[in-house]
């Protein structure tokens, strides 16, 4: 059976804190948060090659910043109203592929994604009013209708909690601490993240397997002093997870 191999292993300096996915382009984006030197930095990836398109993009703002979402080629980011809120504040386009600033709108603050692009509205207006922009140059486009304007779906496949019992009874390498294990079943593949007590230490381990054999595994977190969250998801035939907290990866399924 063949065994599966990353094509994208990219290391940060600082913690991976939020991914996006531009579905129409395949575009992932990510925001790395370094709390050390108090610096938030962006990368951008393409999920079918693996190519970088860029790394430690910032911004002049180096904490107080982060990612909104990842659309039609853009990534829109935001700065945070104060240290001490997570109230948002203002809207930075970049290029999701050359990482250079195409608009920004600092009275702007971002909604959520319609089928028909970003929904905004004006800070400094109320009551909230949220209206259509164009995500290429920040220019409003019409007022927002929830009958036409609905929210943008996709494809990314996350993981569901299950126990261990109702996925593959005795046949996983290790024994999931508290019997739950987080499962997708994708494309002939079942994928499994679980977490082990080793001499009072847990560890997060991931599988993927076929036919009931292994043919990729890898050690997301080790020494760890609770239950981490799901570390993975899939999106169009590609495995993405995040190990050690700071390093990017990719499967082809």
């Amino acid at each position: 059976m063949t065994l599966l191999q990353p094509f994208i292993s990219h290391l940060f300096e600082g913690h991976i804190w939020r991914m996006e996915i531009d579905e129409g382009n395949n575009v992932l984006a990510l925001e790395i948060r370094n709390e050390l030197d108090k610096q938030v930095s962006f990368a951008s990836f393409d999920l079918q090659n693996g190519q970088c398109y860029f790394s430690n993009f910032t911004l002049p703002e180096r904490w107080l910043t982060g990612i909104e979402a990842a659309y039609s080629g853009v990534i829109l980011l935001h700065y945070y109203k104060h240290q001490s809120s997570p109230e948002h504040k203002g809207l930075i386009a970049i290029d999701a592929k050359t990482g250079k600033e195409r608009w920004a709108n600092y009275s702007l603050i971002f909604d959520y994604l319609t089928t028909n692009g970003p929904a905004v509205y004006n800070a400094n207006i109320q009551p909230k009013k949220l209206e259509l922009i164009s995500v290429n140059d920040g220019r409003v486009l019409k007022n927002f209708s929830a009958e036409v304007d609905k929210p943008l779906a996709n494809n990314i496949v996350i993981p569901k909690m299950v126990a261990e019992q109702d996925v593959l009874p005795g046949i996983l390498p290790e024994q999931p601490y508290g019997n739950m294990v987080h499962y997708i079943s994708h494309n002939g593949y079942i994928i499994i993240s679980l977490h082990s007590l080793k001499s009072d230490v847990l560890q997060q381990h991931l599988y993927v397997m076929m036919d009931q054999q292994i043919v990729y595994q890898d050690l997301l977190n080790s020494n760890i002093q609770k239950l981490q969250p799901e570390a993975f998801v899939v999106h169009n035939n590609v495995l993405v997870y995040i190990k050690d907290k700071a390093r990017l990866m990719a499967v082809q399924l």
